[in-house]
């Protein structure tokens, strides 16, 4: 295995998951605030998962987004 390589692709991944997220969690927060669903000063739980295609794995990240 190129160590490297490996190392870059992962780091390449999870930056384009986190700026994915990100944009889609503060959309979907803007679109609960504009309906009603959410008054903007809630802590949302939040959960990721991230399955390997292949590997017998899961990762789970769990933890508050506080909106105010």
């Amino acid at each position: 295995m190129d160590e490297e390589r490996f190392n870059q692709s992962l780091r390449k991944l999870l930056k384009q998951f986190g700026v994915t997220a990100q944009r889609e969690v503060e959309r979907a927060v803007d679109d609960g605030i504009k309906s009603g669903a959410l008054t903007g000063s809630e802590t949302l739980r939040a959960r990721a998962v991230m399955e390997i295609e292949g590997l017998p794995t899961e990762i789970v990240i769990e933890g508050p987004i506080t909106l105010g």
